[in-house]
């Protein structure tokens, strides 16, 4: 089922990249503008959702192996896509989604050596044609991003407790992504300060989604 009305937007780079910030002043933004925003986030979002991200954060299904982790995420996202998400794009809301599936592709795929056929058949069935139409990639130097993490959270999640050669190959997974896709995916500087990184983002959300097309001329008629 295709979305005409809304505009999907998903945020996705390593701990401490800073998204979470990001998220909150893009939509922040959209809403002064008059646009109805839902800001929400994964793993979770919906009540069933997040119920399940308790499970995965806490490493409670680490043992089980990345093959399980990716499809308990892919039960996550079924819920959260068929009670927020979609149901916001059909009414015309933009939605800002605290990572989607690019985190699977890169935390199960690219790092857990998932096989891209499961995790890519599970977005089929799961994610349809509700794609973003916009990914930010928020690309921070690891030991930048995890000092981040660690100054913000009392204990580590079940993915920032990982060993540092960990996320500098997220953060290489994440970049090699940006490349593989770059008409969705826009690679983002995340080293600036917060206040200059929402200014870059804006302008580059009001280039691509706000701004009208200029339609292209007729050619002309030969004589």
């Amino acid at each position: 089922m295709s979305i005409p009305n809304g505009r999907f937007i998903t945020f996705e780079g390593g701990e401490g990249s800073g998204k979470t910030t990001q998220v909150q002043r893009l939509a922040d933004r959209l809403r002064l503008k008059g646009s109805e925003v839902v800001l929400t986030r994964e793993p979770g979002g919906s009540p069933g959702a997040e119920a399940i991200r308790h499970l995965l954060l806490s490493g409670i299904v680490k043992p089980l192996g990345p093959e399980a982790e990716a499809m308990m995420f892919a039960a996550a996202r079924d819920d959260h896509v068929t009670h927020v998400i979609r149901p916001a794009l059909e009414r015309g809301a933009w939605v800002i989604c605290d990572r989607f599936i690019d985190s699977t592709r890169v935390y199960q795929g690219a790092l857990g050596n998932v096989d891209q056929r499961l995790i890519r058949a599970l977005e089929r069935l799961v994610v349809g044609d509700t794609m973003p139409v916009l990914t930010i990639i928020l690309d921070v130097p690891p030991e930048i991003g995890l000092a981040r993490a660690y100054g913000r959270n009392a204990g580590a999640d079940r993915f920032e407790a990982e060993h540092f050669e960990y996320h500098q190959l997220l953060r290489t997974a994440y970049r090699d992504l940006a490349v593989q896709e770059p008409e969705r995916c826009v690679l983002v500087d995340a080293s600036a300060s917060a206040d200059a990184l929402a200014v870059r983002i804006w302008m580059m959300v009001s280039e691509r989604l706000l701004r009208p097309r200029q339609p292209i001329p007729a050619p002309r008629a030969r004589a």
